[in-house]
């Protein structure tokens, strides 16, 4: 059984990587390995953007995600990317005076030492 970690640094609806991190996520837990966790960073924050919808005709990306995290991987967001692309935690939003906040639950804030903590496995994939 192998250890993964991935990187997802392309956003949900521009390119494929972000569903092909998705599919390789289900695949890898399918085959019974271990995920690590997940680490959106880049264009990839825009994963955890609550506001964004998906038409109804097509695979809801962020909606997924969460399937995946109640399977019990750990989904962590780059706070600094994030920030610079209007997607906010609630401590961040407020530290702002900003009135509501969009960072997807159970998506979780993160720095980059994070995602250092998780290079520590047999593989890490980037999408």
């Amino acid at each position: 059984m192998a250890t993964f970690s991935i990187l997802v640094t392309s956003a949900p609806f521009d390119t494929q990587g972000s569903h092909s991190a998705l599919q390789f996520a289900q695949a890898v837990l399918a085959q019974g390995h271990k995920i690590q966790g997940i680490f959106f960073y880049q264009a990839g924050v825009n994963n955890a953007n609550a506001w964004s919808q998906a038409p109804a005709d097509e695979l809801n990306l962020p909606k997924a995600w969460r399937d995946l995290q109640a399977k019990g991987v750990a989904l962590h967001v780059c706070n600094t990317a994030a920030a610079r692309r209007g997607v906010l935690s609630e401590p961040e939003s407020t530290e702002r005076g900003l009135p509501a906040h969009n960072l997807q639950a159970p998506m979780q804030a993160s720095g980059l030492g994070q995602f250092i903590e998780m290079l520590n496995v047999d593989r890490v994939v980037q999408f």
